[in-house]
Parts: C-alpha cells; structure tokens; sequence
C-alpha cells in the first residue's frame, strides 16, 4: 500500500512546506507548522448536469434584504441581510459576539423566520441560560451542541426552510474527512467552504463566528475572509460598555461603516447618537483637548482627541497613541517640528482618543496637531470648536471628503466655530468658520483668533 502524502502547514498563513521548521518562511510565525495529511485528485473534464450558465437579465430573482430590526446592525450591513450571503463575525473573547447573535436570532425568529443556533462551544442548557439572561428565550430558535460538520449539515438538510444558520464558531467544527484537529488551516478551510457552499446553493444566510489571534487578526486561514461575503470586527475594550461593530469587507454595501451598542445587563443596546459619547460636555475647556469631526463609512462622529506633552527623564522621549497610528503620531511631531519650529523631540508625547474608538480616517492630523499645540503652549480651544484636516509632509492643510457632512453633525450637536482646510466645499453651515491652508497659520489663530483663548 503507498504512504499518504503529508506536509507541513503553516496554521497563520496556510503555506506547505516539505519538512518540518520552527519558523514559517513567508508568514515569519513560529511555531506554525503542523503536520497535516495532503489529498490530490486528478481535476477531470466532465460538466455535471446541474452546471449551465446563466443570463445577467435574470428577472424572476428576489433581491429584497431580511431587515434584522436591530438597526445599527443594519448599517453595518448595508440594509439588512442578503439571501445566500456568508458573514464572517470576529472580535476578542468575551467582546459580545454570541449576546449578540442570539439577540438577532430572536429577532428574526419574531419575524416568523425559521433560525438555527449551532454551537460548538456551548451546551444547547448554556444558550438556554443566556437567552433566559436577556428575556428572550420565549422565541423559537433551533438549537444544536455540535463538532462534527456531517452531522450539522445533515440536521440543517433535514429542518426544511431554515432561513439562517449561525455557527458559533467555525474554528470548532471538524469533517472526518480530515485527521488534524479543529481550527487547523485545513479544517477551518473545507468546513468553510462546505457551510459557505450549502448555503448559496440552498439561499440560507449563514453567520459564522471566528476566534481572532493575539494581534485582533482572525485565527485560521486568510482565505476565510476571501471565500465570505461580509467580513465584520466587534471591537472595544472589555472594561468599557461601548462595543463597535465595523464592517471590513462587504459585498452587499460600504466598508469602514460601524455600529455603536452599549453592553448591559439586558445584552447589547444600541446607541442611535454615538458622538455624544466620545465628547466632553461642550462646557468643557481642558489643554491639549479638541474635538474631531470624523467619518466612519457614511456616519459622521464627533470624538476628542487629547493630547499630552511632558517633560522626559529617560534619553529616548515616549510616544505612545491610543486609537490613532503610532507611526503617524511620530510624522505629525516632526511635521511640527520642521514646518512650524515646535522643538518637542525632547518630550514625551502622548495621544489618546476618548471612549475607546480606533480612527483612520487621514482627516484628524490637523486635530492631533491642533492638540499637540494646545497642550504645548498651555491654551485652550475655545468651547464647541471642531477641527478636520489632512496635514501634508510640507505643512499645508488638504482639503477631505464630506465637508459638509462634519459640518451639519457639529452643528447638530450645538458647536459654534470650525477649524477646517481652505478651500472646502461648504454650500451653507451655521458655524463660524476658520480656513487655513498650512499649519503655520496655527500661530496666528492661537495667538489672535477668537476662536481660542487663555486656559485659566
């Protein structure tokens, strides 16, 4: 009888290697490479009966989208749940992922759908207990404690017009037609594909929940996120009741766009006015504080950023940013430094953006250079101010997208003055506006404008 092929794959990117190694050689992760039996067939040319192409022009298809009647989930998603789509659901242990799912199960099986709940990592008396927990446990949901991946497809074949399988997690879900171990790269990957499959050929919505990896990463191939429609991350700090809900890859809507819920002891609230969370009242007038007008998706929000500046007492001043780019926090110190003449390389340096949101969006540089400023010169900005800006290696202020939108957020929150690029489009807003076109006119508006003023 010949020997079965085996090789070694690497558990975080999914590469083969021949032999054995303590470090994977595309990827770098140590300690990767697990031994993992290796199946080729010879591909065959034959069509089956059942493949055939079809017309773009198809008009008898319903394209309608499964309102969840949990709206910020709905942002998230674009308008709802799309039939025979795959969402891919990751974020730390204990963020809310499964509070969360069941309370759109219960939502959807209010609506009349019929639900399956399977886990592999709770007994169907635990999902009692928590549903119990929450108040609603009065749904009927369709539970299953279950591993094996023939069992749970052929118990979702059985149950007829099921509309949504929610798997909690795939990383636990194993065929016998493999010999490694759940939540290996092969594992992982064909249970995957079997879930993703059965459900487009069968219009089901299938949600699956994926484990992540000490760097926010989710565990397991990166194929995974290829081979799923949508691609959501729950984010948050476990300390802190606001969890953000941010969708990375959506083929049915925006990406970047987020939800905002509050945990409570009733589940997962949602918070229809996120900006008033991330700002200090407007009364407020603290150094080294601004505010941000920010665009997450299509959503404009409201943060603070602040910022610190101290003296240092080690040879090597820290810099440390919390929300915000590290590397860009360093670019913004020496942009000060060189196009304005704020010598602060000596200094420790500190940022942090209030309630626990990340930002990318290139729009707050000149907030952070704003902050730094404020909390180097010792001056306040003035009460209900709020700044937005890209800030160019040169010093000049770009101009970003959706002007207006910021605008109308700040106004709606009761702000009063603007700092904002020259050159925006504004067709109308309420507040005073400050335009400047390179940092160096920072110096005269600290100094002049009365937009700022002396902290006490």
């Amino acid at each position: 009888m010949s020997r079965k092929k085996t090789g070694y794959i690497c558990q975080s990117c999914g590469s083969i290697a021949s032999k054995w190694a303590g470090q994977c050689g595309d990827c770098g992760e140590w300690n990767s490479m697990t031994e993992e039996l290796l199946e080729a067939k010879a591909i065959k040319h034959n069509i089956s009966e059942n493949v055939k192409f079809e017309d773009l022009a198809h008009q008898d298809y319903d394209y309608s989208r499964a309102i969840t009647d949990i709206s910020e989930l709905d942002r998230v998603l674009g308008g709802g749940l799309v039939r025979g789509s795959a969402i891919l659901i990751g974020g730390d242990p204990g963020i809310g992922k499964s509070t969360l799912l069941i309370q759109l199960a219960s939502k959807l099986a209010g609506q009349g759908k019929k639900i399956a709940y399977i886990s592999g990592e709770e007994s169907t008396h635990q999902i009692r207990l928590r549903a119990h927990r929450l108040g609603i446990d009065q749904y009927d949901i369709k539970l299953l404690s279950e591993t094996r991946l023939e069992d749970v497809l052929a118990l979702i074949n059985k149950e007829k017009n099921i509309d949504v399988v929610i798997i909690d997690s795939i990383q636990t879900i194993a065929s016998d037609a493999f010999n490694s171990a759940p939540g290996t790269v092969t594992q992982v990957r064909a249970c995957a594909n079997e879930l993703i499959n059965y459900a487009k050929g069968n219009d089901q919505v299938m949600i699956l929940v994926g484990h992540v990896t000490k760097d926010g990463q989710i565990a397991g191939p990166k194929v995974l996120e290829h081979m799923v429609d949508t691609v959501l991350y729950f984010e948050g700090d476990k300390g802190n009741q606001y969890r953000i809900l941010r969708a990375v890859k959506n083929r049915f809507g925006g990406i970047n766009e987020i939800g905002v819920f509050e945990m409570q002891g009733k589940g997962l609230i949602e918070v229809m006015n996120p900006s008033e969370l991330f700002i200090s009242p407007l009364e407020r007038n603290a150094t080294g504080a601004c505010v941000f007008a920010g665009i997450e998706g299509t959503r404009p929000i409201l943060v603070e950023i602040q910022g610190l500046v101290a003296k240092s007492f080690i040879p090597t001043p820290r810099r440390s940013a919390i929300g915000w780019d590290s590397n860009r926090l360093s670019m913004m110190v020496a942009v000060l430094q060189v196009r304005y003449g704020l010598n602060i390389s000596d200094k420790e340096i500190y940022l942090n953006i209030a309630g626990g949101l990340k930002i990318s969006d290139p729009a707050a540089d000149l907030g952070v250079i704003c902050s730094l400023l404020s909390a180097t010169k010792r001056q306040a900005i003035l009460k209900k101010t709020v700044i937005f800006g890209e800030v160019g290696l040169s010093g000049e202020v770009r101009r970003v997208s959706y002007s207006e939108i910021r605008l109308k957020e700040a106004a709606k929150l009761g702000f009063e003055n603007a700092i904002i690029p020259a050159g925006s489009e504004i067709n109308d807003s309420k507040l005073n506006i400050i335009e400047i076109s390179h940092i160096k006119q920072l110096e005269d508006i600290f100094t002049k404008s009365p937009a700022l003023e002396n902290c006490v």
